[in-house]
């Protein structure tokens, strides 16, 4: 069906092979095709991409794991923020563009983790904090691992945090580079976050969630790519489109 699927494209009929091998050793050989592969966008854990990483020799996207934060700012309108961390945590748990992680400025803390806690707790999230939010909440206690953790589950670590400053330093430290949020209604706070946030899709009073090829108007997404060069982001075809170079001449040469 699916040979004839392409078929119906106009395209050749092996355009598309499916290797049922998938074996460690296959996928090894496959990065190692030279000769045949032009690109290689892994789909997979992190043993994959260090797999990929210690024996790729063909070019390589790397479509990379996502902890992802949510920061509430002081200026925050705190039940716009509600709605974009439930959604962003619960709405699909299980994918790359969940948020993994919370981090909340300490002067909304206490009325926010109030209204935020049972909001995720009733829909079935683990939560784990630091010392400043789990004095304010209970909760469990979060090591650094935690914080550097992509779930892919009903799981959340809270941070609390003094200032601006010290939430993208957090977000900087654990963050992945796939998405980070921000909640705020200061245009001069959510202008410093976009700049000075390292990461493929930075989203200003909006749901993770909406780092997808779709929501981004690119049709069937490929990949998100968490690397510089030369795609980074949602992809979708155009995304990785390369150059072809045509020069017409009549004799000119190069002096």
């Amino acid at each position: 069906m699916l040979r004839e699927g392409i078929g119906k494209a106009g395209l050749p009929a092996d355009a598309v092979i499916l290797v049922e091998d998938i074996s460690h050793e296959t996928a090894v050989e496959v990065m190692q095709l030279t000769e045949y592969v032009d690109c290689l966008i892994p789909r997979g854990g992190p043993s994959l991409i260090q797999s990929i990483l210690d024996n790729a020799s063909v070019p390589v996207i790397i479509d990379g794991d996502g902890n992802c934060h949510v920061y509430v700012d002081v200026d925050a309108d705190l039940s716009e923020a509600e709605e974009i961390v439930v959604n962003s945590k619960t709405n699909r748990p299980g994918v790359c563009n969940a948020a993994e992680s919370l981090v909340v400025h300490e002067a909304v803390a206490d009325a926010f983790l109030a209204r935020i806690v049972p909001a995720l707790e009733s829909a079935g999230v683990e939560l784990l904090g630091n010392e400043a939010a789990c004095a304010r909440q209970p909760m469990g206690v979060a090591t650094d691992d935690d914080f550097g953790q992509e779930f892919l589950a009903l799981k959340m670590t809270v941070a609390v945090v003094p200032t601006l400053d010290d939430a993208i330093a957090h977000i900087t430290r654990f963050g992945s580079g796939h998405t980070e949020a921000i909640v705020t209604t200061s245009l001069d706070t959510a202008r410093r976050f976009t700049r000075e946030i390292d990461a493929a899709v930075v989203t200003v009073n909006a749901s993770t969630r909406f780092t997808d090829g779709a929501c981004f108007g690119f049709g069937a997404e490929i990949g998100i790519s968490t690397q510089k060069l030369h795609a980074r982001g949602p992809m979708g075809l155009r995304e990785l489109t390369t150059y072809k170079y045509v020069v017409w001449g009549d004799g000119q040469i190069v002096s």
